[in-house]
């Protein structure tokens, strides 16, 4: 009896071995599946030849691709330790980006982009100015970008402000009442004949592609050098919205 009792015993340590084993091989398995799906991550950022051999049609492309991935929750794992090392050596971006503040717009993920892929601006309604215009001629004329999109977003707070007629100047905000004076025009462009408000969402979704077209209209106007890259075919100047429900982007 005694010996029977000993052999379940080891009968049952046996199988608590095996049992044990098996899970561990379950969780290594599990444990490179996972290393498996993050290994290699993009360590290098674009050069001066790769910046070179782009035209302006191959990045919207590119971009494009890149909006994809995002709207899928598929964005490019990237190594940016080593990329921040590398980008010391120079900067080649493909493009500039002027984007709204809107903290919800995160450019460079809109687009699956890392550190020194582009460019970016950002102004409250993106619209133009001196400063913002002499940032693009930096990153076109000088560091070689190919492309300039102008970039509105839906339910964009400064030109729903614009289209209401919101008095900043009597808060004491003057400074913000001039750039709502400067997406006004794009308001008065766009026709309707339903209520010129904010809460008109049609009017206000046609108003964010009107101010974003007008704007590379007089970033045009404000730079002859642009202009004159625009006509060789070096650079394009292009308008998108990106929709805050979708995560899409449109080309315009």
């Amino acid at each position: 009896m005694k010996n029977l009792i000993n052999y379940f015993a080891i009968i049952i340590v046996s199988l608590s071995v095996i049992s044990c084993n098996t899970d561990k091989k379950t969780t290594v398995e599990k444990t490179t599946v996972v290393e498996v799906a993050a290994q290699n991550p993009v360590k290098s950022i674009l050069t001066a030849a790769e910046q070179a051999d782009l035209n302006p049609d191959e990045i919207i492309v590119r971009l494009k691709k890149g909006n994809e991935n995002f709207v899928n929750n598929n964005l490019t794992q990237r190594d940016h330790s080593s990329q921040r090392r590398e980008a010391m050596i120079g900067q080649y971006p493909k493009a500039i980006v002027l984007s709204c503040v809107d903290s919800r717009v995160p450019v460079e993920d809109v687009f699956d982009l890392g550190i020194g892929d582009i460019f970016v601006a950002r102004v409250a309604g993106n619209i133009e100015n001196r400063d913002i215009v002499g940032s693009m001629e930096f990153a076109t004329a000088v560091a070689g970008s190919k492309l300039v999109i102008v970039m509105g977003h839906t339910a964009c707070g400064a030109v729903k402000h614009a289209i209401d007629n919101t008095d900043a100047a009597s808060m004491e905000m003057n400074s913000l009442q001039n750039l709502l004076d400067e997406i006004k025009p794009s308001v008065a462009l766009v026709k309707t004949d339903g209520e010129i408000s904010s809460k008109n969402e049609t009017f206000t979704t046609n108003v964010i592609h009107q101010n974003a077209i007008k704007t590379v209209e007089d970033i045009r106007i404000a730079s002859p050098k642009m202009a004159a890259l625009e006509k060789e075919g070096k650079i394009k100047i292009v308008a998108a919205v990106y929709n805050m429900s979708s995560g899409k982007v449109e080309f315009i």
